[in-house]
C-alpha cells in the first residue's frame, strides 16, 4: 500500500512541477506570442493551468500527510 501511495505521489509531483514550469512569470500564454492587452485577465488553457496547479499541491499535500501517518 505504501508504494502505491508513494508512486502516485511521484506522479503527482511530476505534473506540479510541469505545471509550474509552463506558467512563465509576468507573462501570459497570449503575450509570450506576441498578443497584448491592457487588462489581461486568464482565459482558457492559461486559467485551467493555473487552476490544476492549486489542485495538484493540494493533492500532493494530503498525500504526503497520508504516507507519514500510514
Amino acid at each position: 500500500m505504501k508504494n502505491v501511495v508513494l508512486l502516485i505521489q511521484i506522479i503527482v509531483s511530476l505534473l506540479l512541477v510541469c505545471a509550474i514550469l509552463v506558467q512563465a512569470k509576468g507573462t501570459g500564454f497570449g503575450r509570450s506570442q506576441g498578443f497584448s492587452s491592457s487588462s489581461f485577465t486568464r482565459r482558457g488553457l492559461e486559467k485551467l493551468i493555473f487552476k490544476a496547479t492549486f489542485v495538484l499541491a493540494g493533492i500532493f499535500i494530503l498525500l504526503a500527510i497520508w504516507q507519514i501517518l500510514a
